[in-house]
């Protein structure tokens, strides 16, 4: 590829909406462009990187033993309807109608429209397991897109669906997968953490997220320090500090526009830990929609809102309104678990906790003395509290967690039969009876990892792709306007076209600055510079992305190049 041909707009300057790396480099080097809020194009150079990732995908796809089909972006909202998820997805499934009023959506996930498949053409157990696969644009009507395709609302995204005759060979295929995703995040060059996750929208039983590490992630992991657990915090199991509090009577304590923990607690002359915090929720979806729910926890502590959601049998939930708190005989600022005319949970660290100090559900007061089991009738204790840096490891008890962010680039799920079951994927069993069949779902959000790559992979002058990612692997930098030059540049290019390998000319009449800069910019892994002066010494340069250079004579510049370029690969 001539770079005088190319379609690669540069800026110079970062645009003002992108706040991550990732965003603000792959909008400068050309690679997309914001088409509308959460949407983007991909231009030459980042469709060339998204191919890439693909191919690793489907190569550690195909080596897996799943088949690549393509399904529609447009779903029938029958199948929505049937599954139970067109009124209970939410604000994110973008639906329409046609011109016949029929209701259709585009397509998050596809779950749906493979259980409606394969229930059409499966017969017998001995077409099982199989597992199924595609990469494909969705389409998620996000209410806040950010940080460019770190979370748009349309993206590329290969999902796997697996179909088993029973739990132990989803497990088995379960495994697999885990070990495919490895080596998929491994090739692409990615410091990775799997992580034990909640299973969200999708539902199931167990499920895994894999997560690229960087600082500007937008999920919180915690990982022990002693041995391999790691887990969202949004699922994560861990033991906080202990707490030794003094057995009282309970009494009221007067604490005049004193509604937070710290100042109730410095008011009090008592830590943070000695108060309970209790917050007031409603439930949204699920079996307990719109009911009202108390939530406990320590002062220290937060309330994880999908451990509560999951606690109460809820889609979600969202903090109740003033008149909602005032419906179960509390107000803002003062709420506390006595006398809450509905369900209360308190989180399971508490259940011998003694001497704390709580809202009395009164203007301006409080009451201390507060015994968790004596005085908290019908509580349903539960594992509420969002994991925190310094706690014990809920798993081997020993290590600590730490936290880190994480950019979530893959997430597997053993389903079950939530969608089988009701979609009506039917075999004939070993016994030639009528059976379900039990399912696995495995994504990996392939434009986004576009993203992840480069959150790890930049420096102050641009990207730095990995090899087997990089648009090109070689930029042949034409360095002044003399027929030697020019010629020379010419041979090379050809020569390393004729090996096979993937590379740009730069032959614009641009200034060397310019080109250099958007070498780097655009992070082809390895530039060679033509120009008069080397080609009189018959010493041309090559140097990679990140500074390294040797020289080698214009005969031998194929050679050394291809060599250093091995070299680079072996190093990602």
């Amino acid at each position: 590829m001539r770079y005088s041909k190319l379609f690669s707009p540069t800026l110079r300057d970062t645009p003002a909406d992108a706040e991550v790396v990732s965003h603000q480099l792959l909008l400068r080097a050309g690679f997309i462009r914001r088409v509308t809020s959460g949407v983007y194009d991909y231009l030459p150079l980042g469709l060339r990187v998204l191919r890439n990732i693909e191919a690793i995908v489907r190569e550690e796809m195909n080596r897996a033993g799943a088949q690549e089909l393509l399904m529609p972006m447009v779903q029938p909202s029958e199948f929505w309807q049937k599954s139970g998820r067109w009124d209970k997805y939410g604000p994110e499934l973008l639906r329409f109608k046609d011109r016949h009023e029929h209701e259709s959506c585009l397509g998050p996930t596809h779950e749906e429209v493979i259980c409606d498949l394969v229930s059409r053409e499966l017969k017998s157990y001995k077409q099982l397991p199989m597992n199924l696969y595609q990469i494909q644009t969705k389409f998620r009507d996000e209410i806040r897109p950010r940080f460019g395709l770190m979370r748009g609302r349309e993206f590329v995204m290969k999902d796997a669906y697996s179909f088993h005759a029973n739990a132990e060979c989803l497990a088995k295929e379960y495994q697999n997968m885990f070990a495919t995703y490895q080596r998929i995040f491994k090739r692409l060059g990615l410091k990775f953490r799997a992580v034990e996750a909640d299973n969200g929208s999708i539902g199931g039983s167990a499920s895994h997220e894999f997560h690229v590490l960087a600082d500007s992630g937008e999920d919180l992991i915690t990982h022990c320090s002693a041995c391999d657990y790691a887990a969202n915090v949004e699922k994560a199991l861990s033991t906080p500090p202990t707490y030794q509090g003094h057995n009282a009577g309970l009494s009221d304590a007067s604490t005049p526009n004193k509604s937070s923990v710290e100042d109730v607690a410095a008011y009090l002359k008592v830590q943070p830990a000695d108060v309970l915090k209790t917050l007031i929720y409603t439930a949204i979806g699920g079996d307990n929609d719109g009911q009202i729910v108390a939530a406990c926890v320590r002062g220290t502590d937060n309330v994880q809102d999908i451990k509560l959601a999951r606690a109460i049998g809820a889609d979600e939930v969202e903090l109740a309104s003033a008149e909602q708190l005032l419906s179960i005989g509390t107000i803002t600022g003062f709420a506390g678990p006595i006398g809450l005319s509905c369900p209360v949970y308190v989180d399971t660290s508490l259940q011998d906790a003694v001497g704390l100090v709580a809202g009395a559900n009164k203007k301006d007061t409080h009451i201390t003395g507060l015994n968790i089991s004596r005085d908290i009738q019908g509580a349903t204790f539960a594992d509420l509290r969002e994991a925190q840096a310094g706690d014990t490891c809920g798993k081997c008890g020993k290590g600590t967690m730490e936290m880190s962010r994480g950019i979530e680039v893959g997430h597997i799920f053993e389903l079950g039969t939530v969608y089988a079951k009701p979609m009506q994927v039917l075999f004939q069993n070993e016994q030639g009876k009528r059976d379900v069949a039990t399912m696995g779902c495995y994504g990996i959000g392939v434009s986004r990892l576009m993203a992840a790559v480069v959150e790890q992979c930049h420096d102050d002058n641009g990207i730095v792709w990995p090899v087997n990612l990089a648009p090109f692997q070689i930029s042949v930098i034409t360095l002044g306007k003399s027929e030697a030059a020019i010629t020379a540049s010419a041979k090379v290019y050809n020569e390393l076209l004729d090996a096979g390998v993937e590379v740009i000319w730069d032959d614009r009449k641009e200034s060397p600055g310019i080109k250099f800069k958007d070498a780097e910019l655009t992070g082809i892994p390895l530039h060679i510079v033509v120009g008069d002066r080397g080609l009189n010494n018959n010493a041309l340069e090559i140097k990679t992305r990140t500074g390294n250079k040797q020289e080698a004579s214009l005969e031998q510049v194929r050679d050394t190049a291809l060599r250093m370029l091995a070299e680079l690969k072996e190093q990602d």
